[in-house]
Parts: structure tokens; C-alpha cells; sequence
């Protein structure tokens, strides 16, 4: 929700923020992997490939597909369409062998793609509406981060969780020309340079150190609730900041989505 003010007056545009976001994760974390690991974060030769994979799907493709998404709809919005992010890991886990196909789960899959269905496309088969583009970048948004859950957990067996996100930055870092190229890049006002430094610091450095210290501590039955609740504080987030409402077909399209994860998620 805050990164939408880093698009407003003055500020810079959806890539210009995410070479913001690729470059200062992979210094920073970066840093912080080789000060606690050392030697321990550098992989393997024949894991070179899966790394740079992860790289590209869950840092630079998940970067670029969610900020320009953003940029073109709307923090409600977004919050509903990243609830499929576990079901697309399902998804992605059963095709690659790493699950086992449940005629239940893919009644969730069903579900949550026929909710998502009238957020990208409001107006009918006629046309994607006002935020329809927007979230049909962040449902591949959502597809790319999904596949790169699935495709890094073998790296997670042999590599600290904080190391394989950090490799995942630096391999980002091949992306950096494409996304600094013609972008801009340095706000000019002030709200648009805290919404910066936020972003940047809150959900691309703590965010994802506080989730490394929560997943060592709760159920997974507890991570199952957030995923309930991200989109319940990002509407409510957009409601008081944004002055945005839910229409009848939002709140249809949440009722389909939170059915099919719950299908999707239980065990």
C-alpha cells in the first residue's frame, strides 16, 4: 500500500523503485549472509543454475510483474490477487513432482482462479476495465514467486534460508540495467522519498528478516491465517488512506479466492 505513494507527484516510477528495491537488497543482504555464514553461502557449482533461476523468477520477474501492477491498480486489489501465491505453489509443486495431486486441491485451484477472473477482467470478455492490466501483472506476479518457492526448496535443504535469498538478490543484480534504463529514479518530493526508504527498508529488509525469526517460532497452521489476513489490512489500509471501497464483484471475487486457498491449504 505505502509504495504506491513512491508513484505519486514527484516520486519515481514502478521500476525505478525496483532498482531501488534489487540493488540495496543485494548489498545489504548480501552482507548480512557473508558476515553470519562466511563461506557456508556460496554455492555449489551444479547449483549455479537453480540459483540464478531463483534469481530471475523470484526477484527480478516478482520485482518488475508486482511494482507495474501496482502502479496500475490498486492496494485492494493487490492484496486479494497475491492470495494466490499459495496456490499457484500447489500448483507448480504437483507439476514438478514435489506434491501429490488431491481432487479437494484442485477444486481449490479451480475456485481461486474463478475468483481472480473478475479482477482482470471487471467489464466481461469485452475488455481488462480500469485495474484489469494491472492485476494480470500481478497474477504473474504472483505465478513467478510461486515457481520460485518450489524451485528453491531443494537450495533450502543445503543452504541457510537467509543465504539463498541473498544469492537470489545478487543474481537479480543482471537485471538492474534493464530496470534502471529510462526510469526515474530520484524522487522529488518528501512523501515520496519515505515511501522509498519504507519500501525498501520495511518489506524488502525487515519484512523478510521478521519472517525468517516468525517461521522459526509459529505453526504452520498460524502462517496459513496470514494469508487470510493480507488482504483484510491491506483493504482496510486502503479504506483509511485511499479513501477506496470494495464493490459487490471485489467482494464476490474474495469470497471465491478465500475458498479456494482454504481447499487448497488444508491438510
Amino acid at each position: 500500500m505505502i509504495g504506491t505513494l513512491a508513484f505519486g507527484d514527484g516520486g519515481v516510477d514502478p521500476l525505478g523503485l525496483g532498482t531501488w528495491r534489487i540493488g540495496l537488497g543485494a548489498l545489504l543482504l548480501g552482507a548480512l549472509a557473508l558476515s553470519l555464514f562466511g563461506r557456508g553461502v556460496i554455492p555449489a557449482r551444479e547449483d549455479l543454475p537453480r540459483v540464478f533461476a531463483c534469481a530471475i523468477l523470484g526477484v527480478a520477474l516478482n520485482q518488475g510483474l508486482f511494482l507495474t501492477g501496482l502502479a496500475l491498480s490498486s492496494p485492494m486489489n493487490a492484496g486479494l490477487v497475491l492470495c494466490l501465491i499459495p496456490v499457484f505453489t500447489y500448483g507448480f509443486a504437483v507439476l514438478l513432482g514435489q506434491e501429490a495431486l488431491s481432487g479437494r486441491r484442485a477444486l481449490g485451484i479451480g475456485l481461486a482462479l474463478l475468483g481472480v477472473t473478475p479482477l482482470v477482467f471487471p467489464d466481461g470478455p469485452n475488455g481488462l476495465g480500469e485495474h484489469g492490466l494491472g492485476n494480470l501483472f500481478m497474477v504473474g506476479n504472483a505465478a513467478s514467486y510461486s515457481l520460485y518457492l518450489v524451485l528453491g526448496k531443494p537450495l533450502l535443504r543445503r543452504y541457510p534460508p537467509l543465504a539463498v535469498t541473498a544469492w537470489a538478490y545478487l543474481g537479480s543484480l543482471v537485471a538492474l540495467p534493464f530496470f534502471a534504463w529510462s526510469s526515474r529514479l530520484i524522487p522529488s518530493s518528501g512523501v515520496a522519498w519515505a515511501a522509498l526508504a519504507y519500501v525498501v527498508i520495511g518489506p524488502t529488509i525487515l519484512g523478510y528478516l521478521l519472517n525468517l525469526f516468525a517461521l522459526a517460532r509459529v505453526r504452520a497452521s498460524t502462517t496459513a491465517v496470514w494469508v487470510y489476513a493480507q488482504p483484510i489490512i491491506a483493504g482496510l489500509g486502503a479504506w483509511w488512506v485511499f479513501s477506496e471501497r470494495p464493490g459487490p464483484g471485489m467482494a464476490l471475487a474474495a469470497l471465491a479466492l478465500f475458498a479456494g486457498i482454504g481447499l487448497v491449504a488444508r491438510r
